[in-house]
């Protein structure tokens, strides 16, 4: 306490007699990756068509990457020059390449859901960025820049998760992003969240609006607010066609919309809804078929909810869900394509060459060149990391939990010339938990998961025991069915003064003296226990209770 009584009072001083306070020991400490090298979560995917190897990538806490070797080498682009990290939406210039608008904030809104800062703009191929509006959007699921006119350029804007807001809606420039005019809006509850382009008209967009809703204990998707609109005139004017013959009938939730390249007049979409799927129009919109209805193509509705048409091929659609769906006859079937990683965000055709291709999902970004028959590998250093801890070896090893992979444990540095493959593996648990070795032998790993399940892990023998507090699996269930309401991320601690103590906590506190062979509640229900907020979440249409 004397030791920071009197750093406090030296640095008053040093503001007193206008001196510049003293810099911390820390500030000459340089960050070094220390692995594992895997790329993590992208929902925004990009390319150039006039240069067969440039692509870009937007991560989700990563900011923009691009390439220049058809996905061998990544770098990054936006570092520095960001207000925030998590990328939603690219759009590059086909006329000017060099011109690229990224919308900031992910689409696919988790729990733990990043925000963003509005748009960002380059002149220079991603060189320098310069933030040009639309800070409150939050979260922005398109841009969409007119083909021939760099200048002109729209925004989707999906707005604040966790409440309403006035900036969302469907955004245009017409001067490079010096100002923006909304040119559609529903109400401050509902937002955009998808935008195609006829690229043989593009005065001619769809839009697709999503009422959605964000508590801490629910999500509600779909709503009075959700809908399909039609622009003949650039955004002048719209026309709603939701109720359109063939269309769904109830309650729409999220929807995705493309536009052929070969035929303007064939336009797909993908909906939420309880007699929703994929549908086609032949006649652009005016009436509506719905050809599949595969849940494959549309549970977990508000993650996914993506349809990309083939620039060549009238008949090929694509549909990203936890698969990566192809469809050859004008999506009546669809066959599944091998990708390095699930959960499909988005996606990205060359006009000139529908074999090119870039797509990301939760492992990374991925490039084809031969229509998804081989992709690049996913070695970007992208990895979301929900938090990360240490043990007390010297030289310490540090441990986390990566968001759709395993936990890892990581040398700190090695006696060698680097840190590799060698020197990190998984140790339990999965991809949400928090991670605590066992203070006496850090080859003893206690590891947590979703769903209040436990792992201990003993590296010597790479035995992986089970010791969850309570033997049951509740996924899927809502939080009035479970007996202890274990959070998505729950901690796992050892004490500081017993090292065979071991806490975690639902809305209970446990504690355990044997390796977790055994646990103890030592509390109360530590929550209001409000039976209003324990119901399943997901709906109105589509239930989710991951």
């Amino acid at each position: 306490m004397n030791l920071r009584l009197a750093l406090a009072s030296s640095l008053a001083a040093a503001a007193l007699l206008g001196q510049d306070a003293p810099k911390p020991v820390w500030s000459k400490l340089e960050w070094r990756s220390i692995g594992p090298y895997r790329g993590g979560r992208v929902t925004a995917v990009a390319g150039a068509t006039s240069q067969p190897d440039t692509y870009y990538f937007g991560a989700t806490g990563g900011g923009v990457w691009k390439t220049t070797d058809g996905g061998v080498n990544w770098l990054p682009v936006s570092d520095g020059q960001f207000g925030t990290g998590s990328v939603g939406a690219i759009g590059v210039s086909e006329s000017d390449p060099n011109t690229i608008y990224v919308g900031m904030g992910e689409s696919p809104i988790r729990g733990n859901v990043s925000h963003g800062d509005g748009v960002y703009k380059s002149l220079d191929a991603g060189k320098t960025w310069k933030r040009s509006g639309l800070e409150d959007t939050r979260h922005i699921g398109r841009v969409r820049v007119h083909p021939k006119n760099p200048d002109i350029a729209y925004v989707a804007a999906l707005g604040h998760i966790f409440g309403p807001n006035e900036q969302r809606g469907i955004f245009r420039t017409t001067d490079g992003g010096k100002t923006w005019q909304r040119v559609l809006h529903r109400n401050n509850d509902t937002g955009a969240i998808d935008l195609a382009m006829d690229p043989n008209n593009p005065r001619v967009l769809y839009a697709g609006f999503w009422q959605v809703k964000r508590t801490p204990y629910s999500l509600e998707s779909g709503g009075p607010g959700s809908g399909i609109f039609k622009t003949l005139d650039g955004g002048d004017t719209w026309t709603e066609i939701t109720r359109n013959p063939g269309l769904p009938k109830g309650l729409i939730g999220k929807m995705g919309i493309a536009v052929s390249p070969v035929n303007s007049e064939r336009v797909y979409a993908i909906v939420e809804a309880e007699d929703g799927g994929v549908f086609r129009s032949d006649d652009g919109g005016a009436n509506w078929t719905r050809v599949n209805q595969n849940r494959n193509l549309r549970q977990r509705a508000w993650y996914y909810t993506r349809i990309y048409a083939d620039p060549q091929r009238l008949n090929t659609i694509y549909v990203l869900n936890v698969g990566f769906w192809r469809s050859d006859d004008g999506g009546r079937t669809f066959t599944t394509v091998p990708t390095p990683h699930g959960d499909n965000h988005d996606l990205w055709i060359a006009a000139n060459n529908s074999n090119r291709m870039i797509q990301g999902n939760d492992g990374g970004a991925n490039v084809s060149v031969n229509a998804g028959r081989t992709w690049t590998e996913q070695d970007q250093p992208t990895a979301q990391f929900y938090r990360v801890s240490v043990d007390d070896d010297f030289p310490y090893n540090v441990y986390g939990a990566q968001q759709d992979n395993t936990t890892v444990r990581t040398a700190s540095r090695t006696a060698g010339f680097g840190i590799g493959p060698s020197d990190w593996w998984p140790v339990g648990g999965c991809e949400s938990g928090w991670i605590a070795p066992w203070p006496k032998d850090s080859n003893v790993v206690y590891a947590g998961c979703y769903s209040g399940y436990i792992s201990r892990y003993d590296h010597r023998t790479r035995q992986n025991r089970n010791i969850t507090v309570w033997p049951d699996n509740p996924m899927g269930y809502g939080a009035e069915g479970m007996k202890y309401r274990f959070q998505w991320n729950f901690p796992i601690l050892f004490s500081p003064h017993d090292p065979n103590l071991l806490y975690t906590a639902s809305n209970i506190l446990f504690k355990t003296t044997s390796e977790g062979q055994s646990w103890e509640a030592i509390s109360p229900d530590l929550t209001r226990n409000d039976k209003a907020k324990l119901g399943p979440s997901g709906g109105p249409i589509t239930k989710d209770n991951t």
